[in-house]
This record gives structure tokens, sequence and C-alpha cells, in this order.
């Protein structure tokens, strides 16, 4: 590490500071969006995008992703046994070379997001609808995944 004479004080305040420095400087510069956006990198946040919530009925399952700027017509959902994939594209603004952008924190490209839900559900009847940046992803339970109430008999 490279400490300034006035790092090499026994002020720790002054040591926590310098040491913080030293790993934007080797980071490529302060971490709050200035870096390069990894949103869409594999390995990195590509997993991130779309955010999503999901909620549970006794019928199934509510998903509700946020996916602004993409085209509906981009996005692809698949349902293998409990898993939920969903794919597409989100695409650059167009006539804006990259060259000309002063910030981008708002990034283009393909994104392909798994989510393991708690059962199986039926793909035949899964649904799904964008409006607004917002899509939602219905996702009925089968049969035997959904609780079933059992009566007791007396006697």
């Amino acid at each position: 590490m490279r400490y300034t004479d006035r790092d090499r004080g026994t002020d720790p305040w002054r040591q926590m500071e310098a040491l913080q420095r030293e790993f934007e400087r080797a980071l490529g510069g302060p971490q709050q969006g200035q870096g390069p956006n990894v949103a869409f990198l594999p390995g990195r946040s590509a997993r991130a995008y779309p955010l999503m919530n999901m909620a549970e009925s006794a019928d199934g399952y509510t998903i509700e992703a946020l996916a602004p700027g993409v085209n509906p017509d981009s996005i692809q959902i698949t349902v293998v046994r409990n898993v939920l994939t969903v794919a597409g594209e989100k695409t650059a603004p167009e006539g804006v070379q990259r060259e000309q952008f002063h910030r981008t924190e708002r990034a283009a490209g393909r994104f392909v997001r798994n989510i393991e839900l708690p059962t199986d559900v039926d793909p035949e009847r899964v649904g799904a609808r964008y409006a607004n940046g917002l899509l939602v992803i219905t996702l009925p339970k089968t049969e035997a995944a959904k609780p079933r109430q059992i009566k007791v008999q007396v006697g």
C-alpha cells in the first residue's frame, strides 16, 4: 500500500481512510455508480436482473418482476418442474453512440434469471402480462402440490 506522510501517524481513522482510498484506486474509483456497470456480466450480478417479488397463495405463486425498458417480445418464460426461468434482452437507447455517454447506470444486454419455486407448478397454466415495466407471472400449483384438508372421522 502507498501511504502519504499524513497517513503514517497513529490516528486509526486516517489509516482507515488511506486504506479506503487504496481500495478505491485498485477497483477503479468510488463504488457509488461510477465504476463499470456489471449488471449484465455473467457470474457477477447477472442473476439479479430483473428484480423480483414472489408471493404464495393456496393455489399458486405470483411473481412481479421489474423490467423497465425491456421489449415484451424479447421476454422468454420457461418452467421445468419447480424452476422458473425468465430471459430477455434490454436494448440500448437508439441514436446515441457508446462514446457519447458521460454516465451509464442503466445497462443493456441479454439477461437470464432462474428462480427455484418451493413446489411444482402446472406449466400448462402459467400466465404472464407486461405493463409499464412490470412483468407479472402467475404460476398455479399442481394438484399434488396444493394443500389438502383432511377430514377427521369420529368413531
